[in-house]
């Protein structure tokens, strides 16, 4: 159990850190219009940070591990869901992309890592 939250909790930590170091490096807020280079980039950034995630949430959890990583994905779109909600009317683009696309890749993740060989 513990080894369990704690495989989701550093998924989700890094995935987090990511988007955290994302926007404040480059000072713009992800709930207000960005320039479309931006949203671009910043979109591939978190599909591949969210793969990352999910890759290690599978690996760290040892049994069990696209339950582990579909459990982030739920996380991670629970997050954008609830980010939604706060602010109506708030330009969507990273929340959108976060739901639609990261929580994916974070899926994407646990799978990738189930057809690898244990370390």
């Amino acid at each position: 159990m513990l080894r369990s939250a704690g495989a989701v909790a550093a998924g989700y930590m890094v995935f987090g850190a990511s988007a955290f170091l994302l926007f404040q490096l480059s000072g713009i807020d992800p709930h207000q219009p960005a320039p479309i280079g931006f949203k671009i980039a910043s979109i591939i950034w978190g599909c591949v940070f969210a793969l990352v995630s999910g890759w290690l949430t599978a690996r760290v959890a040892g049994k069990g591990p696209v339950m582990h990583a579909a459990i982030l994905a739920g996380l991670i779109a629970l997050g954008a869901i609830v980010s939604i909600a706060a602010r109506p009317g708030d330009a969507m683009w990273s929340q959108i992309s976060a739901l639609a696309l990261m929580a994916p890749c974070a899926w994407l993740g646990g799978v990738i890592s189930r057809n690898e060989p244990a370390a």
